[in-house]
């Protein structure tokens, strides 16, 4: 009997030092586990934080604006969170005028809604994080690390002339390491790229439509693809340097250009075009990530009489599947891929898949195309596709 009582008081004991030393080990302003951010100078939401483009960063609070100087509060056309925004005045992934919010070493999901503007992106650590987000009120989320106890973020570059607004933001961590989950990104032009809203755009590139057929908790999907984008463009304008800061062993870079490449406006010679593509695939190679270089498909009219779809002498393909044998990296041809398919329903019925302008999908045609890149991709042996990818 004295023995457990013995035993009790001393098991007492020991949970009440463990108590103590852990409250002494509790900061006196604990960051919360979940920032949710309401810009603009209208009514705050519930459950948000009101910023105005007023508020400067501040110690005490943790979050401001760098350079307040450089925004303004500005209506917006949305409701709730959506119905105001502050403006970026002055912006690229460079600038100083940030949205600054000190957090703890670990991995984050951000989500923004921006505020009313043709096109913008989203940059943050100094380099792309989301590409061109289309329309009023349209919102995206990404996994970012931070390492410098700092998030700094910022609404930039999608179309000059438009005005860049961000209207919400919400963060949330989901690791106290920083490093993100196994991620594909995407290198491409606007039959790959996202349209807003995500879930309901009649336009899609494939890109958007590829996490259909991902297994999401062994990857993320990264498209970085943009409309009108060419190999150099990509190259030297912004997103590739942030695919390189972050990509790693594991993860997959799909590559796929040559539409605009052969615009007689952007002065790529074929030859041009393998070299620059090489560049990329050397480069993201010294990452340790597995590089796959994709062929565009071609026009939905390019049937001949016979009725058999053809493009194969479109879009420089016949340089992207020579690089991909001298790189000895994975090929998905989705330019013959697609062919088969498209030669398989006939005419009209591919016409069903694209927007009026027969060369760019919509969502039919790009959940499609989407499923084709993620079964030859498994085909081949790379992992993290579904079933429903596989089984079609």
């Amino acid at each position: 009997m004295k023995k457990g009582v013995l035993l009790k008081g001393l098991s007492m004991l020991l949970l009440i030092v463990v108590l103590f030393n852990g409250w002494g080990h509790i900061p006196v302003h604990a960051e919360p586990p979940h920032y949710k951010f309401d810009f603009g100078n209208g009514e705050v939401e519930k459950g948000y934080i009101g910023v105005s483009a007023s508020d400067k960063y501040d110690e005490k609070k943790r979050y401001g604006f760098n350079t307040p100087e450089n925004m303004t509060n500005v209506p917006a056309s949305g409701t709730g969170v959506a119905s105001d925004a502050v403006r970026f005045l002055t912006f690229g992934t460079k600038s100083e005028n940030t949205f600054n919010v000190d957090l703890p070493n670990g991995l984050y999901e951000v989500k923004v809604t921006l505020g009313n503007t043709a096109r913008a992106s989203i940059a943050a650590e100094g380099v792309f994080q989301v590409m061109n987000m289309t329309g009023n009120g349209a919102t995206d989320s990404f996994q970012i690390p931070i390492t410098d106890g700092q998030l700094n973020l910022l609404v930039t570059e999608g179309k000059a002339g438009t005005a860049f607004t961000l209207s919400a933001l919400e963060i949330k961590k989901l690791s106290r390491h920083p490093v993100t989950n196994r991620t594909i990104y995407i290198g491409g032009d606007s039959t790959v790229c996202n349209y807003y809203p995500l879930d309901t755009s009649e336009q899609a590139g494939w890109g958007q439509l590829l996490p259909k057929f991902v297994d999401t908790e062994e990857f993320q999907v990264r498209n970085m693809a943009t409309g009108g984008q060419f190999a150099r463009g990509f190259r030297d304008d912004g997103q590739l340097e942030a695919i390189l800061k972050y990509i790693k062993p594991g993860d997959y870079f799909i590559l796929q250009f040559g539409i605009n490449d052969t615009a007689a406006k952007n002065s790529t010679t074929e030859e041009q075009f393998k070299e620059i593509m090489r560049d990329m695939i050397q480069q993201v190679k010294a990452k340790g990530a597995t590089v796959v270089l994709s062929a565009p498909q071609g026009k939905a009219i390019d049937f001949n009489e016979q009725g058999v779809h053809s493009s194969v002498d479109r879009w420089y393909r016949h340089s992207t599947v020579a690089l991909a044998q001298e790189e000895n990296v994975p090929l998905v041809d989705l330019n013959v891929l697609s062919s088969a398919y498209f030669t398989s329903i006939g005419p009209e019925a591919t016409l069903e898949h694209f927007m009026p302008d027969t060369l760019h999908p919509n969502r039919k045609g790009a959940t499609e195309l989407a499923r084709m890149v993620a079964e030859e991709l498994a085909k081949l042996g790379l992992d993290g596709f579904t079933e429903e990818s596989q089984n079609k």
